[in-house]
């Protein structure tokens, strides 16, 4: 299988698609390998076309890399901290048994998909269009287990540990908060299954946060601690890391607690509009006056998908295409179009959505150091024979 299975391929950095190879971790399909240690891993877009994104196609992302193999049996998760009335350790058991069971339709992805694209490039993991995936999550509310230890009015932010950690002793370990008010959601939750199952070891087994219309820096896998703090969460994953310049993009759950007084950045929080064609490679042929079917996904911050629009005249004129079944507003929309390209030679596709709240996919990049949020309208090369 050859790097064309990405989008826009040749717009990664030199030499990214000629190192990059298809490599299966235990449990997984072959995904195409950025790094190693730790393992970063993307899906090829062509598990997109499916509603929900198959467990063992999930892509894989880490920060650090040591992953220890969790044993379940043993597993507790201590939820407390300075701004509870008690800590108290669950195991999977309990959070089975004693809590109601709730599922929620969400798209997981990176901060920095799509990275690879940014021009110019910038350092990090240079994911392509795969660095994420759309899955039913299943676990509790991250409010039921607070309310448990009586989450206090001081309680500005909510912070969580996982099991991974650093192989040196100078490497910060991830740590990660959120606003007390997003933890607080009826959506937050800490899930135990994904698409019916047992999470997969390398998607946060046995249990992880989801934060859904977040981006995939606040989703904590391995979850083993969780803490109500008074105050703001100070570690280098909340700053510098995972920040933007201060109203880059169009954010309306901004992360308060976390924004100095003056600050020139803020934290990085809700996913922006944005949409991709699945079921083409740029570049495909077709012959002249012959339909072509194209399928692909939508997806924002939780807003909701109300149109995506195709352009096959170079961004000209745009037409409507179908919406597929609504799976929830977190969840990724599917959409389908066709078109018939009647002159030979090379015809330009476009595809741009928009949400609710009137937000659209930018035409040019918001370009950023860290090279997040690329939700720059797509556009595919298709050679008409």
């Amino acid at each position: 299988m050859s790097p064309k299975l990405l989008l826009a391929a040749d717009m990664l950095p030199e030499g990214t698609t000629a190192i990059q190879t298809l490599e299966a971790l235990p449990g997984k399909v072959p995904l195409i390998r950025k790094t190693s240690r730790p393992p970063n891993f993307e899906t090829p877009v062509s598990f997109f076309n499916e509603a929900f994104t198959p467990n063992n196609a999930f892509f894989v992302r880490y920060h650090l890399a040591d992953i220890p193999e969790v044993d379940a049996s043993s597993w507790k998760l201590a939820v407390g901290g300075p701004a509870a009335g008690r800590q108290i350790e669950f195991t999977l058991d309990d959070l089975k048994k004693n809590f109601e069971q709730v599922e929620v339709a969400a798209v997981c992805q990176c901060s920095g998909n799509r990275r690879g694209f940014s021009e110019p490039h910038v350092p990090g993991v240079e994911w392509g269009s795969g660095a994420m995936g759309n899955a039913r999550w299943s676990g509790v509310r991250l409010k039921d287990l607070l309310e448990k230890v009586g989450l206090a009015d001081s309680a500005i932010e909510i912070a969580f540990d996982g099991a991974d950690g650093p192989v040196y002793d100078k490497t910060p370990d991830f740590q990660k908060s959120i606003p007390a008010w997003k933890a607080m959601e009826e959506n937050t939750l800490v899930a135990y299954e994904m698409n019916g199952e047992a999470l997969p070891h390398w998607n946060g087994f046995p249990a992880r946060l989801i934060v859904p219309g977040w981006t995939g820096t606040y989703w904590v896998k391995h979850l083993v601690g969780i803490k109500a703090l008074a105050e703001a969460l100070k570690v280098f994953w909340m700053n510098p890391a995972y920040r933007v310049p201060r109203a880059l993009f169009p954010i309306i759950e901004r992360f308060t607690s976390q924004e100095p007084p003056h600050s020139p950045s803020t934290p990085i929080t809700e996913m922006v509009v944005n949409s991709m064609i699945t079921n083409l490679t740029d570049g495909a042929e077709t012959k002249a006056g012959q339909p072509i079917d194209l399928k692909g996904i939508a997806w924002d911050g939780g807003y909701g998908i109300v149109e995506v629009a195709i352009s096959s005249d170079g961004g000209k004129s745009w037409t409507p295409a179908t919406l597929g079944e609504d799976l929830g507003r977190f969840s990724w929309r599917q959409w389908s179009h066709q078109i018939a390209p009647q002159q030979q030679g090379s015809v330009t596709v476009m595809v741009r959505a928009r949400n609710k709240m009137g937000q659209t996919q930018v035409d040019s990049l918001l370009f950023n150091g860290a090279g997040y949020q690329n939700n720059v309208v797509q556009t595919l090369r298709l050679t008409v024979a």
